[in-house]
């Protein structure tokens, strides 16, 4: 075989030339593998939304709203978790509400006047995705509805709004007047399950009168009876205080206030 003889230059042309075919080679290949991974972690990655949680309900204070999980496309299996998260008036500025972990919420009072959205995050094998729904309408506040104290939460408060007694003047000595106080919140609402009490004012006017609690019209009923320094006649001032259990006594969202009943010439 006839050897061939190449110059300098034509062999360094050659050795170029095979190299510039090998990168282009592997190139080609990189950006294949690259669309492979593109696709394998789309495929495999966490999950997807297709359509935004619904949340259905009225927007008032004491309904339940309930959310939707949404839509999602996932290549494993899907567990979701809540947070309700309360709005400014635009549906922006959304903070978290502590404890509202579920798919649905119980609207307190704190909520008036908010708007309320909720989050769901989807979660699979591969990781987790979070979504959220539209906002609610503004929240409103029910006049006149019947609400448990411990559905009381500031900045709303329970009130002392209405007090009554079987007799005004008091004038018997021996038989108990009955005293009735009404609590309500800060929107008018009657308050069911409030604890009430009540203390003369100075303290040896009248016996000891034990907590009493609301009832279902929020009225709670204590009985007066005339203690050793009860007065012939005047004023008796008494301490209102209605606190929901389990709180401070002088926090909270206690309230406090001084009432008088008129004392007559005693009948007996």
């Amino acid at each position: 075989m006839k050897r061939i003889s190449l110059s300098p230059k034509t062999q360094l042309i050659a050795v170029l030339s095979v190299f510039g075919a090998v990168a282009a080679a592997m190139v080609a290949t990189s950006g294949n593998a690259a669309g492979t991974s593109s696709a394998a972690q789309y495929q495999y990655g966490a999950p997807v939304n297709t359509g935004v949680p619904v949340v259905s309900g009225t927007a008032a204070v004491g309904s339940t709203l309930t959310t939707t999980n949404g839509t999602w496309t996932s290549s494993s299996a899907v567990t979701y978790s809540y947070q309700w998260v309360s709005c400014d008036a635009n549906g922006a500025a959304c903070v978290d509400i502590a404890g509202a972990n579920a798919s649905t919420y119980k609207v307190a009072s704190t909520d008036s006047g908010r708007r309320l959205r909720a989050n769901v995050d989807a979660k699979n094998s591969v990781g987790t995705t979070e979504t959220q729904s539209a906002p609610t309408a503004a929240v409103t506040q029910p006049a006149n509805k019947l609400l448990q104290a411990a559905d009381v939460k500031l900045p709303n408060r329970l009130i002392v709004d209405k007090v009554t007694y079987s007799a005004n003047p008091i004038r018997s000595r021996t038989t108990p007047t009955q005293m009735k106080v009404h609590v309500s919140d800060s929107f008018g609402n009657s308050v069911q399950g409030s604890s009430v009490y009540a203390i003369g004012v100075p303290y040896s006017r009248i016996g000891v009168m034990p907590e009493v609690t609301t009832d279902a019209t929020g009225w709670a009923t204590l009985s007066i009876t005339a203690g050793q320094k009860f007065p012939r006649t005047g004023y008796l001032v008494l301490f209102v205080r209605a606190r929901v259990p389990g709180q401070d006594v002088l926090g909270g969202t206690s309230t406090r206030r001084l009432v008088q009943v008129t004392i007559g010439a005693p009948t007996g």
